[in-house]
């Protein structure tokens, strides 16, 4: 049996001390999640990371740094994702895009609301993304080789 990680992309957008977060259906119950998703063919990670958080929030970001690189599995499905988290700020909100399918929309929450609610959580990536986001983990965008 062969293993391979999904690779996966996220934002931390940060406004005011408020983050952007998807509203989302998975696995049955509403969550929420940086706006993330797989990295596709033919596209850069940084790509993958603008392409995701417009098609889920609507929002168009500029990307600042990256804040990590995770490794996750996810104990629901056993399959591991690795993660490249990156900083963003917004730009504009394209209100008239439709969003991905099971995205309820995008919601602004502070760190405190969201970790009032551990059992709305995607996955601890969510907060964990966050946590390090406000620790002030930022590193080049130049790290990330095309």
């Amino acid at each position: 049996m062969s293993w391979q990680p999904h690779i996966t992309v996220a934002t931390v957008v940060e406004d005011n001390g408020r983050f952007l977060l998807v509203e989302e259906h998975a696995e049955g119950r509403q969550v929420f999640n940086q706006p993330a998703g797989h990295l596709e063919a033919n596209e850069t990670i940084g790509q993958a990371a603008l392409r995701e958080t417009l098609e889920e929030t609507g929002w168009e970001v500029e990307l600042t740094a990256v804040t990590g690189i995770y490794l996750y599995t996810a104990p629901s499905n056993g399959v591991t994702y690795q993660r490249v988290c990156f900083a963003a700020k917004p730009i504009a909100h394209h209100t008239e895009l439709a969003l991905d399918d099971g995205i309820i929309g995008p919601q602004w929450l502070t760190r405190d609301e969201l970790a009032a609610q551990p059992e709305r959580w995607r996955s601890e990536l969510v907060l964990r993304c966050i946590d390090d986001y406000i620790a002030g983990e930022r590193f080049s965008l130049s790290l990330l080789r095309d």
